[in-house]
Formats: structure tokens, sequence, C-alpha cells
């Protein structure tokens, strides 16, 4: 299985969200990184992604984007095969 890469915050709903689903498509670790503890990392996740909203998801080296991304994904079918590598 691909590793799996969020950046998060200390309170997001829609990394909350995003976590249950890959929880629920078998992914068991993720590795979080904390933008609002470490600011060097919120500009790193700025500057890989383009984006300033959290979740910032990445599955192997594919940027996924945030959580409606994910579950866009995840409703056409391509969620699992981009897991599973």
């Amino acid at each position: 299985m691909n590793k799996v890469v969020m950046y998060t915050t200390g309170y997001c709903p829609y990394c909350s969200r995003a976590e249950m689903l890959l929880t629920q498509r078998g992914v068991a670790e993720i590795e979080k990184i904390r933008i609002d503890v470490d600011t060097e990392q919120r500009a790193l996740m700025m500057e890989r992604t383009g984006r300033r909203t959290v979740p910032q998801i990445y599955i192997g080296d594919t940027h996924v984007g945030g959580f409606d991304d994910l579950s866009a994904l995840d409703r056409d079918g391509k969620l699992l095969p981009l897991l599973n590598g």
C-alpha cells in the first residue's frame, strides 16, 4: 500500500473526515504533518501544493488535494487503485 501523508491542524473537521474515509479503505497509518504547530511545514505545504487549506493529502507521490478531492476519487472508484499502487 502506498504511503499516505496528510497536512493537518489540531482541529479540522475535513481532516477527520478524510482520515475516516482512508481508514475505511484499509489505510492503517497516516503520516500527519501539523502545520499549526510547525510554521515551516505550513510554508512547505503551500509551496508543494499551491494551496492554503487543510487537509492536503498525498498518496505515494500523488497530490490528491483536500477532502472533497479524496471523496471524488473514492466515488469514481479511483481511490483504492491509487492506495494499492
